[in-house]
């Protein structure tokens, strides 16, 4: 830690090397183009280096929650400067659609699972990694977001629902290919 503290460019490389794909992943659940996930992580590390000397270690795991919370806040950041978000959803209009059956995840592999998620519209896929990914409430998201509490959980259920579906096809597509 102090080595980054002193911004050694050798310490800065096994941080990047250690982390940079788990925080390409992160931002890939935000942003569709290759190109937004590699510009928002090396704008991601660059605000890292210059606040490092503020992040506070609170045990095993805690770096890797501050960049990932770096990588969200950069890639909502770019989203809102891109003005693609869109929360369009009533809850009135979701309520009808919700789902409370589990999906058996296990039949999925990652890479399925991530481009389900990539395939939601914006706002729902914004929503829902806040919400699943995140662990952020619906009053936090709405804050981060500048969307009523109620949109936010809309956002959510929709997403979850439009999830359920495209499991249901893809499990129904590989049952018929076996």
């Amino acid at each position: 830690m102090d080595r980054l503290v002193l911004k050694e460019p050798s310490a800065w490389k096994e941080l990047y090397d250690a982390y940079a794909g788990n925080l390409s992943v992160v931002g890939s659940r935000y942003l569709r183009e290759k190109e937004d996930v590699r510009d928002i992580l090396q704008n991601s590390f660059i605000k890292m280096f210059h606040s490092m000397a503020s992040f506070e270690f609170r045990g095993k795991g805690s770096l890797r929650a501050w960049m990932t919370q770096i990588m969200v806040h950069e890639s909502l950041k770019h989203l809102k400067q891109q003005a693609k978000l869109d929360f369009t959803t009533d809850v009135a209009e979701v309520a009808d659609f919700v789902s409370e059956e589990e999906p058996d995840l296990e039949l999925f592999t990652q890479k399925e699972l991530l481009g389900l998620i990539q395939s939601l519209p914006l706002g729902y896929r914004t929503v829902f990694n806040l919400y699943v990914f995140e662990q952020k409430s619906h009053k936090e998201i709405a804050m981060l977001l500048g969307i009523k509490e109620s949109s936010s959980a809309s956002q959510y259920h929709r997403a979850k629902q439009v999830l359920m579906d495209k499991l249901t096809e893809l499990k129904t597509l590989k049952l018929d290919a076996t």
